[in-house]
């Protein structure tokens, strides 16, 4: 029997269904296999009181320390989140704060490894409890955790500690398992393992009945990711005000979302653009089906689980050359990779509406990215790192 603990500061709670939402995924399909047991520590970083009173905060201080989420045990500890030092310290109180829930949880859950599932604040920590309790460690680059963190020199140089201390890593695509290397992480102990993709939930439909289920009545864009720089979504709007009749939804939450409604009530788009706000997987689902192209116009990517959900969909995508894009986009069925820029969004989105692939040729290119296969490959990786701390 593998034992993995599973920590994740990216992970959903109650108040944040969609949070990580990858991450629960892949963790529920890795507990479903044969000989392994998984429990998730999913720490909640909260500042002294009466800050953790703050609308930002008062949700997430009432989650519950331990619950049943979908099937899986998770533990929501508490860890003092500093504001103002953007997250500098976060590993460090993470560790320190998850002492005492690991030796508490060891007792009846004699965990074998710890799987990190994002590479900043959750890796350093990894590594300090791996040490703390003899256990190997594994720590996975997602995208952001190694393009953005990494910016921060400080933060950068505890995330390459924790890749060369590391036991086992992983990336979700190809170039990003290059950039770990170039910044100096061991090269034979990464594996890159992409995302799976529910190919239940995420798969083809009447085109005309799901967009009319949806409200819409014309050549639909969707767009699923972020309200927040990185994702680009500017350039979509931008990109489908040149496209007369063309309709664009964007599914997500965050900070960008009160600029992004007055640029579009600006330029006179509101009645072809939306805003859709956090919509749960169900509905995203429905929308990438009712979609006739999915676009993101990211800076920068691992593999996107929205690139993948779209396929499975029948929907063809338009991304620019990021992360693990040459990966999915292998066939002119799978859409297009393009310049980012509006103008090389709006020629591609324009060209796949006017002549769209076969939605089974699409979905028939994210036929190979299934959970099982992600799973069996993660419970592979994991055990072999056991086997060697162990000598067997």
């Amino acid at each position: 029997m593998l034992r993995v603990l599973v920590l994740s500061t990216l992970f959903p709670d109650a108040s944040r269904p969609n949070f990580g939402i990858f991450v629960e995924r892949q963790t529920r399909a890795l507990a479903a296999r044969d000989g392994v047991e998984v429990q998730v520590v999913a720490p909640r970083g909260l500042p002294t009181f009466p800050l953790d009173r703050h609308p930002r905060y008062a949700a997430l201080s009432r989650q519950p320390i331990r619950e049943n989420w979908r099937g899986l045990t998770v533990h929501r500890p508490r860890f003092l989140n500093l504001p103002g030092t953007g997250g500098a310290f976060h590993a460090g109180l993470i560790a320190r704060a998850l002492r005492p829930t690991l030796t508490e949880l060891r007792r009846s859950f004699p965990f074998d490894v710890i799987s990190a599932e994002f590479f900043f604040p959750d890796g350093p920590a990894a590594i300090a409890l791996g040490k703390a309790f003899d256990v190997p460690v594994s720590i996975k680059a997602r995208g952001s955790d190694i393009h953005q963190w990494t910016r921060r020199p400080g933060i950068a140089r505890q995330i390459v500690r924790a890749g060369q201390a590391a036991d086992g890593l992983l990336s979700v695509s190809l170039p990003l398992r290059d950039d770990m290397i170039a910044l100096g992480m061991p090269a034979e102990r990464i594996a890159c393992i992409v995302t799976g993709v529910d190919l239940t939930r995420f798969a083809p439909r009447d085109r005309g009945e799901a967009k009319r289920a949806l409200g819409f009545n014309a050549p639909l864009v969707a767009s699923v990711g972020a309200l927040i720089p990185l994702k680009g979504h500017d350039l979509l709007i931008d990109a489908v005000a040149t496209l007369p009749g063309v309709h664009l939804a964007i599914a997500g939450q965050g900070p960008e979302a009160g600029r992004l409604a007055a640029k579009i009530d600006a330029m006179g788009l509101s009645a072809r653009v939306r805003l859709l706000g956090a919509i749960p997987p169900e509905r995203v689902a429905e929308l990438l089906a009712a979609a006739d192209v999915m676009a993101l116009a990211s800076a920068s990517e691992g593999l996107a689980n929205a690139w993948l959900e779209a396929l499975a969909s029948g929907t063809p995508i338009v991304i620019p050359d990021v992360g693990g894009a040459r990966q999915v986009v292998t066939t002119p069925a799978a859409g297009r990779i393009v310049d980012r820029t509006s103008t090389a969004f709006a020629a591609a989105i324009a060209g796949l509406l006017h002549a769209p692939p076969a939605q089974a040729d699409v979905r028939g290119v994210a036929a190979p990215f299934t959970w099982e296969a992600n799973s069996e490959r993660l419970h592979g990786f994991l055990a072999r790192m056991v086997a060697d701390r162990h000598g067997t």
